[in-house]
């Protein structure tokens, strides 16, 4: 049953993430009474926050890519109808899909559209018009 795995997989993603923040917790916890052995307790305080915004923005800059490093290449415009209805579906396939279930559905009240759509596709563009 699939539905069974997926709750079992869901539950243990679960515990696992209480239990990193209980040790995330316990470890801020740790930090501020080491320092507060040492330092004042408004002090301990404020280096525990630091040190965890400073783990935080690492993980950010980690996470996210510094320098652009995920930045997108410009792609050129596809050529033609086919062409940019495939760009399409490679770069937001949920929507591709939706746009095709939405044309399917238009084409089945429709069949003359569907023809009209067809030639549209298989028509190559030469860069000059044709007489």
């Amino acid at each position: 049953m699939l539905g069974k795995g997926l709750v079992k997989k869901l539950s243990a993603a679960f515990v696992v993430a209480g239990c990193a923040f209980v040790a995330v917790v316990a470890l801020g916890a740790t930090l501020y009474y080491a320092l507060a052995l040492v330092l004042p307790p408004l002090g301990a305080a404020a280096i525990t926050a630091g040190a965890f915004a400073l783990v935080a923005v690492i993980v950010a800059m980690v996470f996210l890519g510094v320098g652009g490093a995920f930045e997108e290449e410009a792609e050129e415009e596809p050529e033609g109808l086919g062409g940019r209805a495939y760009a399409l579906f490679r770069s937001r396939p949920i929507l591709g899909t939706v746009a095709a279930l939405a044309g399917g559905w238009i084409f089945l009240r429709n069949p003359a559209l569907a023809t009209m759509v067809a030639a549209a596709f298989t028509e190559k563009s030469h860069g000059r018009y044709r007489r």
